[in-house]
Formats: C-alpha cells, structure tokens, sequence
C-alpha cells in the first residue's frame, strides 16, 4: 500500500501540494457549514410549535438537513485527502462519494422545489396550487429522499460486489470499477447530469418570468410591483448559489467520467476536485436563501445579532429581574 502505482494520477511531492488546500479550505467550509446549518436547525427546532407550517417551511428545513448532512460527509473525504491508507480510499470511492451524491442532488432538488413554489406564488397570487399545500410538500420531500437514498444504497452495492481488488494505492476510483460497474457508474453519472440540467433550466425560466412579470408590473405601475421586486431578488439569489456551486462541477464532472484514462485525464482530474469544492461551499451559502426567503428567520437573524452587539443590555435584564426576585 505504501506505493504509488503507475496508474495513479500524480507524483507523492505534486499531490501533496494539490491536496493541502484542498484539506485546509475544506475543513474550513465544514467548521463555517455546521455553524451555519446548526443556527438554521436550532431556529426551526423553535419554530416548530409556534406557528404552522408552510409548504416553502417544509422544503427550506429539507434543504438544511441536506445542507447539515452533507457536513457530516465531509470529514471523510478531508481524511482521505490527509491520508494515503487503500482501506480509506476504498470509503470514500464508496461511501464518501456517494454521501456527496445523495446530499448534492438532494439540495439541487429542493431548490427547484423552492422555485417552483415561489414562482406559482407570482404566477398566481391569489391561488393555492397543489404544489404549495403542506402534504404535498412533505409527501414529494419523502419521495425525494427515499428515491435517491434507494439510488445510492444501490450504487454501493454494485461497487463492493464487483470492485476489483488493487494491491496498491489507486490514482482514481475508477480503478476500483469493473467493466460492468463502469457502465453502471457512467449511467449513473448521464442521470445526475439529466437532473442537474433540468432544474438549471427550470430556474433560468422562473426568473426570466419573474423579471418579465416585474417590469410589466412597473409599467403599470400596479402596486404589487414593490413585492414582485423582492421576489425576482430572492429568485436571483437562489439561481446565483444554485450556479456558482453546481454549474463548474458539472462542466467537468461528466467529461471526466468518460476521459479520465485518456491524455488530459490528469488535468480533468484536478478541475473536477476544486470544482468539488466549490460545491461544498453551498452549505455556508445555502443560509442566504434561508434569510431572504423567510421572514421569521430574518427576525431571528436579528435578534439574535442585537443580543451579540448589546450583551451589557441583556445582562442588566438578567441582574434587574434577578434584583427583583430577591427583594420579594
């Protein structure tokens, strides 16, 4: 174990200096993820039973226990960067790399999910669409998670029952695959593209329609068109995290998968890893679309940020009251 084999995509000193930033930034991203997702829980865990639920409560909470899964994911593939053990490898062309799966695809759906529920929402304001009611909500998030768990279950299967068995330290998981599972696994990979590029269209046409229904409104000068302007910023924030996290890996993800023996399987390589990255940062990111889109947790943000930037006001409360009840 302790060699590189031919096969492997650099030399010891070059990977080296490849994956220490990647091991420093992504450690960052989980500290600054599960802070981030922690606040969010803890503020729905709150919520819970003080006011009813709302179809766009439900998607947003999915979001966040993706987004909060997907951290507890990453310590795996921070060790395998830090560590040249074939046993670790193994995990995480397994189950690290499907976990990453399963917790991408599952915020890339939610936030489509979030879209259309906001875009019905200026399509038809004073409407209920069946889409936007609470069990529908929950039943499609149920169908969500248990359609891409039974995908990934599967595909974990697949690689432990026909990997191939290396006696030296692989350059790539794809030294792990067998005939029959690389085609599996490049299928795999056509699927999640077919997902990925459908809701990145979906969004492109909810804006597009959003900001043609603000300027009509503007032109009109209807009243509503103050709130359709927050609408079509809160969609832009959702389509600029969807395409700064998602957009560059799947540039490189699926050449990859095709090319990775070939020439510039090397460099494809090294794309697709920083590109991975990048799509961790939705879990630090993915709180921005929380606080335009919620206004309960925009009250929350801020209170929660007045009792940071005044805590001798908060403590004078706590000795007054504390004063009171000794004089009684």
């Amino acid at each position: 174990m302790s060699q590189i084999s031919d096969c492997a995509l650099l030399e010891t000193g070059s990977w080296f200096m490849f994956e220490s930033p990647l091991v420093y930034i992504l450690s960052v991203s989980l500290q600054v993820g599960l802070l981030l997702n922690g606040f969010v829980l803890k503020f729905y865990i709150s919520q819970t039973q003080q006011q009813a639920s709302s179809s766009l409560m439900v998607y947003l909470k999915n979001l966040t226990a993706a987004d909060f899964l997907l951290c507890l994911c990453l310590p795996l593939r921070i060790t395998h960067y830090a560590s040249s053990s074939g046993i670790l490898h193994r995990l995480h062309c397994s189950f690290g790399a499907t976990s990453l799966y399963l917790n991408m695809y599952t915020s890339i759906l939610f936030m489509a999910y979030i879209a259309v529920n906001r875009y019905l929402k200026i399509v038809h304001p004073s409407g209920t669409h069946v889409l936007q009611t609470v069990r529908s909500a929950h039943i499609v998030s149920m169908v969500t998670w248990v359609f891409l768990l039974t995908l990934t279950i599967t595909y974990n299967i697949m690689f432990f029952i026909t990997h191939k068995p290396l006696t030296s330290y692989p350059g790539y998981c794809g030294d792990f695959f067998s005939t029959s599972f690389s085609v599996l696994h490049k299928t795999f990979q056509i699927s999640c593209t077919i997902i990925f590029l459908s809701v990145f269209i979906c969004l492109v046409f909810f804006y597009y329609s959003t900001s043609r229904r603000v300027l009509q409104a503007q032109q009109t000068q209807l009243a509503s068109s103050e709130k359709l302007v927050k609408s079509r910023r809160n969609m832009l924030v959702l389509v600029s995290i969807f395409c700064v996290c998602f957009v560059p890996y799947h540039l490189v993800r699926v050449p990859y998968a095709f090319l990775w023996k070939s020439s510039v399987g090397r460099l494809l390589y090294y794309l697709k890893e920083v590109a991975t990255m990048v799509s961790v940062f939705n879990v630090c990111l993915d709180p921005l679309v929380y606080f335009f889109l919620c206004k309960t947790f925009r009250a929350h943000v801020r209170k929660a940020s007045r009792r940071v930037n005044n805590p001798n006001k908060q403590t004078r409360r706590v000795r007054a009251a504390t004063s009171q009840t000794n004089e009684l």
